[in-house]
């Protein structure tokens, strides 16, 4: 648009082939509000940092980097503040969150914070159980729900910000409602000003301008300075003060208008915090989800090769390199203990024989055999009760089965432990096995050491409740050929379910006995002092429970979490 627009007494036509961005009646309001000033020749847009107080993030964010990282728990442990804007970016509040390389648990935490649902899974017992620690010993502010009877779908109540703009000004039509209103008592002190100035100073009535020629109009709004001069009379300090006084409150008024119509810009990442309640995680369930390996059903040249083909027996063709290795590494006992092989053999595959995969003798002469679990899962129940049966038909018998795993299903690594008239042994695999190259290029790995048992004391209290501790672990001594056991300093976590119903462990109590000081509960402790018994919180620290009565069922479970992340689950029958 073409048209003149006189600002501070000079009038101004736009330039450069392009015209005003607004009505003549929006410039006028421009004016009004003081937002135009003049720019040599050229007239300007005037705005404040306030206009705008927020500025939207970018591709590069510079305050990411490794200065901004917060003490790590895990080696590969991402930046907090990167994940959180991540999720901001893309969800919202009740939106899942998938994280299928969970390490130290930093996404489950950031999308537990901001009120979102996770799914979060790692190939390593270390990462998830250090998730775990994370989670249930976490705190966070309690944001208030927008819609409280919808509750997370309904979404925060986020702090707004203006956003003013040229436009939303030059749109306003208070504006000329309040220099109506307003604008006469600014007249009037100016006025004032005007008739007292010429009466003592005729000849500097222009202000700052006394070589120009005297204008009979006097000073006009823009050219009253912002403090008194000294050279100006004193009967003048009244209607001076009285100009401001009434230009201020104009400006004010105009101020808190543009405010009101402006456009308001949402911050995502600050919702409204309610001081007076805190959250901490909600319930989340820990489960292990095997990888079936199935054949295509023309494979197959029946109903039983068919049930045979998908059973998760771990079939593999890595089975005799890792065969070829266990004979050449043994396996390490506790203590540094060696288990060593004379000879190892792979077993023949056929219809009977699919759970075993090597057979062979102890360099001390008993005979023994391997079952190696999958390539990319856990071992199961079913492989472990498949493979006692594959045993129990060999001639002659063998002495020891050794199932081998790069993880153990809690509840196959129970039955193991539990297994009557021989001696079964869990032995871990180094997940260096999986990469060739890895192994060769570090030949000093271990490959494949014994794993212990969980040592479990169940004691009955006077009061009829129960009380359990944890010695540790039992070791096979190779030497010996026996178990023997193991101490507690090794034990990173255990819990206890107290009414385990033998489909899913549900932990009641759980205890962080190497959580050094201001770790695991001790998190809590500062927090949520209200809600905690601090006379407890020293024994879940420690290796014994607190009294509890029996469950329904009778039956407790105890898994414990080893400082390499390794698990065991221990199931007994209470009295």
């Amino acid at each position: 648009m073409h048209f003149p627009v006189i600002c501070c007494g000079i009038p101004y036509e736009p330039r450069g082939g392009r015209g005003w961005s607004t009505t003549q009646e929006g410039m006028n309001r421009l004016l009004k509000v003081s937002r135009l000033i003049p720019n040599g020749i050229n007239m300007a847009y005037k705005r404040y940092l306030e206009d705008s107080p927020v500025v939207a993030h970018t591709a590069s964010w510079r305050d990411t980097g490794s200065g901004f990282m917060s003490d790590k728990m895990y080696v590969v442990q991402t930046n907090q503040k990167i994940i959180e804007r991540c999720i901001l970016m893309t969800t919202d509040p009740g939106d899942l969150v998938l994280d299928p390389t969970c390490g130290s648990g930093t996404t489950a935490f950031v999308a537990e914070k901001w009120g979102r649902r996770w799914i979060t899974c790692d190939t390593s017992r270390v990462a998830v159980t250090l998730t775990k620690q994370r989670l249930m010993t976490a705190s966070y502010d309690y944001y208030e729900l927008k819609y409280p009877h919808e509750g997370l779908k309904g979404g925060f109540i986020y702090k707004t910000v203006p956003h003013v703009t040229l436009k939303s000004i030059a749109n306003n039509p208070d504006i000329d409602s309040i220099y109506e209103r307003m604008h006469p008592a600014i007249e009037s002190a100016l006025a004032e000003l005007n008739k007292i100035l010429s009466a003592v100073h005729p000849e500097r009535i222009e202000g700052q301008a006394p070589t120009r020629s005297p204008r009979t109009e006097g000073l006009q709004e823009w050219e009253v300075p912002f403090d008194f001069p000294v050279d100006w009379p004193n009967s003048a300090r009244p209607p001076f003060d009285a100009f401001h006084t009434a230009r201020q409150a104009m400006q004010r008024q105009m101020d808190a208008s543009i405010a009101a119509h402006a456009d308001q810009e949402v911050l995502y990442d600050q919702p409204t915090i309610n001081k007076n309640r805190l959250r901490i995680t909600g319930p989340f369930t820990v489960e292990a989800v095997p990888f079936p390996s199935v054949k295509a059903l023309d494979e197959a040249s029946g109903p039983d090769e068919a049930d045979t083909s998908i059973a998760r027996t771990g079939e593999s063709g890595r089975q005799h390199q890792w065969r070829d290795e266990l004979l050449k590494t043994g396996i390490r006992g506790n203590g540094g203990r060696m288990f060593n092989f004379a000879d190892l053999e792979a077993l023949p595959s056929d219809h009977d024989i699919r759970n075993l995969h090597a057979v062979g003798h102890l360099d001390s002469g008993e005979r023994v055999v391997v079952s190696f679990g999958p390539e990319h899962a856990a071992l199961e129940q079913r492989q472990v009760a498949n493979a006692l049966n594959e045993a129990g038909s060999l001639f002659p018998l063998p002495k020891i089965i050794i199932f081998c795993a790069f993880t153990f299903d809690p509840e196959a690594a129970k039955d193991i432990d539990g297994l009557k008239g021989i001696t079964a042994l869990k032995a871990q695999m180094n997940t260096d096995l999986l990469t060739e190259d890895l192994k060769k290029a570090k030949s000093s790995n271990q490959s494949f050491w014994l794993m212990g048992q969980p040592e479990v004391e169940v004691r009955t209290l006077k009061d009829g409740r129960y009380e359990v501790e944890v010695h540790g672990f039992d070791y096979f001594d190779t030497v010996k050929g026996e178990l023997i056991s193991g101490g507690k300093s090794k034990i990173a976590m255990w819990s206890l379910d107290t009414d385990y119903d033998e489909r899913s462990v549900f932990p009641r109590q759980v205890f962080f006995p190497m959580a050094g000081k201001g770790e695991g509960w001790e998190k809590l402790k500062k927090n949520l002092r209200a809600e905690l018994d601090e006379s407890k919180l020293e024994r879940f620290h420690g290796t014994v429970s607190l009294p509890f009565a029996a469950g329904d069922n009778r039956k407790i479970a105890v898994k414990i979490v080893d400082d390499r992340g390794i698990e065991s689950l221990k199931v007994m029958a209470l009295e």
